[in-house]
């Protein structure tokens, strides 16, 4: 029996009944609240159910950058050139600053660059896997890519690297592609399985311009109409319209497998690879984690085909495992949190949290305090961020590949005055809550606060006075916690210690906003439409989120309630809104009601893999890799 053979024999359903096991402790640790994870429960049971364990070990990570080049590039299909496959592929290994460079190095994953087909002789790269199966693939647009017995090697080469970093102790695979042209590939694959025309499939890959849009299109087109790939055999989609590295890709997928390993699938190129590995092996889909949702409309009918629904939104347009890469780190949250939900109620955790109490007595605040607040708000230091975002341009990767990653960083730089602020930056979560909080609610913000390494200050409001007490208090605690802590995390817990978690939010919703999701109300008109209840909160958020922007931080937010409370003061005070991150439901779209801090930490890892990105990769220049010949790159990327 062939290695393709064996490893399809291998692949068997994961374990979901342990995953059933794990899902009956959640929802009776949590009272019946289970569902207020939203989508991070379904990663965190799908990976229980992969592992086969019910407490595994964090993730061994690997990512896997398979290099190959694609005879259709001579099309002109992309914004860069052919040779800039293996200008690339030096540049992992030797000048090592490339995205996936980067993305590997903040998800502390293992990095390995294979030549499944570099189109070029006498490659010598230090550290290159040699996984070759030809000398680049063929053009699409004239026939087929390879020959079947190509596209089976290209398939076990695949499995056979899966295999070798499995006996080395890898559990987890982040897969990622280098090759110029590829893009066109995964339409054409992507319209074959799934049905759809060229036109539906084929976006911008390297952002190119409307007329090399048009031009890829009909390429994309015209290789499906000639090369007739059948949909219902992967192998001949693989040889039609395919590349060696697509095939490389499905292969160490099939191997992860077989081996019960997860692999957390990136953008669209990956998700094509992903359609070939489900053709052969259905089951092997219950291995996949989806992160992120891109920019390719390929991305979108495959991802729907493989019937998976991915957390992250950044709007990222570089198949080089930069949303895996985060989306492991997110994996490793709620590992995090369901260790400490697990051992509950016997065995707590610590919660060493900072605590600090408003006041008996209502101070004296008057329009002047806030008015000083509004007339002295610093603007944004444009100069860092000119030279901040002329860095993101000139990076090894196509213009404005990584989407709200480069906005976020680019804030970043404008608040601190600093075009390239460092990675390391100090991080706290401040959570407003009441008289007295829900113990499960402090373990879970204990375990989320852990994973984004912030300091925790619990501040608990009192009712019964002045609002402008609430806000007083609010200011002093955003106040003094922006002095120390560059990005800061903005929460509250239920008012009520004993509701349902999401409650909070919900309220604000129906009381404060339309049915389609906008504000309801002018700003001085809102709070007297708040539920009574939740006012002295709003005032306190206000307050935070005014003096933290006052004093440069980067206001991070994390629930639904948060999110609408500062909407509202965004509308009150405009000149806050360059300060605010808004997570859920823009960047990350989990359905995740908890509150406490769950949701500002994941920003938090969001706006660390920026500043990642920003530290970590190096320019063309300096990478000694061709620049943009076409669309928006080619005006402002230099080398």
């Amino acid at each position: 029996m062939s290695l393709l053979n064996r490893t399809l024999t291998a692949i068997e359903p994961a374990n979901h009944e342990l995953a059933q096991q794990a899902a009956a402790q959640l929802t009776k640790v949590m009272e019946g609240d289970e569902d207020s994870l939203g989508l991070l429960k379904d990663l965190l049971l799908k990976y229980l159910a992969i592992t086969g364990e019910m407490h595994p070990a964090a993730p061994d990570k690997c990512t896997v950058i398979c290099c190959a080049s694609h005879g259709v590039a001579s099309e002109a299909v992309s914004a860069y050139p052919e040779e800039t496959t293996l200008q690339m592929t030096k540049s992992y290994l030797i000048g090592q600053g490339a995205a996936a460079n980067a993305f590997a190095n903040f998800a502390d994953s293992e990095i390995f660059i294979a030549d499944f087909g570099i189109k070029a002789d006498n490659i010598d790269i230090p550290g290159l896997l040699d996984c070759r199966i030809g000398n680049g693939t063929d053009n699409i647009a004239q026939g087929p890519a390879m020959s079947r017995e190509q596209a089976i090697a290209a398939l076990e080469k695949g499995i056979e690297l899966a295999e070798k970093l499995i006996a080395e102790g890898f559990d987890c695979l982040l897969p990622g592609e280098m090759g110029i042209a590829n893009t066109t590939v995964s339409a054409a694959i992507c319209a074959a399985i799934c049905k759809k025309t060229a036109a539906e499939v084929t976006g911008r890959g390297t952002n190119i311009s409307d007329e090399r849009l048009a031009k890829k299109t009909a390429i994309v087109e015209k290789a499906l109409s000639l090369n007739q790939p059948d949909n219902t055999d992967a192998i001949d989609v693989l040889a039609k319209v395919g590349g060696f590295e697509f095939g490389a890709i499905a292969g160490l997928m099939l191997g992860f497998a077989a081996h019960h390993k997860a692999v957390i699938l990136d953008g669209s190129n990956c998700a094509a690879a992903a359609l070939i590995a489900q053709r052969l092996a259905p089951d092997c889909v219950d291995y996949f984690l989806p992160s992120h949702r891109g920019g390719e409309p390929a991305q979108g009918f495959a991802l729907e085909k493989l019937g998976l629904t991915p957390i992250l939104h950044l709007d990222l347009r570089l198949g080089e495992a930069c949303g895996s890469s985060i989306l492991a780190r997110e994996l490793e949250a709620m590992l995090n949190l369901w260790d400490v939900v697990s051992h509950l109620p016997h065995d707590p955790v610590e919660t060493p949290f900072q605590q600090a109490y408003m006041p008996n007595l209502a101070p004296k605040v008057t329009n002047k305090t806030f008015d000083f607040y509004l007339s002295t708000m610093q603007d944004l230091d444009t100069q860092a961020m000119e030279a901040c975002k002329e860095r993101l341009d000139n990076l090894v990767k196509p213009l404005e590949s990584l989407g709200a990653l480069e906005q976020i960083v680019t804030e970043i730089a404008g608040i601190m005055g600093d075009e390239l602020p460092n990675c390391d930056l100090d991080r706290a979560l401040l959570c407003f809550t009441s008289k007295v909080s829900n113990p499960l609610q402090m373990q879970l913000t204990a375990a989320s606060s852990q994973s984004a390494k912030a300091d925790v200050t619990i501040a608990h409001v009192r009712e019964g006075l002045p609002l402008t007490a609430a806000f007083d208090f609010g200011r002093e605690q955003g106040e003094f916690l922006s002095l120390s802590y560059p990005l800061l995390g903005l929460s509250m817990t239920e008012i009520d210690e004993h509701a349902p978690f999401g409650t909070t939010a919900e309220l604000l919703r129906q009381e404060l906003l339309n049915a389609d999701g906008s504000l309801k109300y002018p700003a001085d008109e809102f709070l007297a439409h708040a539920p009574e209840a939740v006012q002295p909160f709003i005032g306190a958020m206000i307050g935070a989120i005014i003096a933290a922007a006052h004093n440069s931080a980067f206001i991070i937010l994390d629930d639904e309630a948060s999110e609408i409370i500062a909407r509202y003061t965004e509308l009150l005070c405009p000149a806050v809104r360059p300060y605010i991150l808004h997570v859920q439901p823009l960047l990350v779209k989990a359905d995740c009601a908890l509150s406490g801090g769950l949701i500002a930490g994941l920003g938090m890892d969001i706006a660390e893999a920026s500043l990642y990105m920003l530290n970590y990769m190096r320019t063309f220049a300096e990478s000694k890799v061709a620049i943009a010949s076409d669309g928006p790159g080619a005006e402002r990327q230099q080398n």
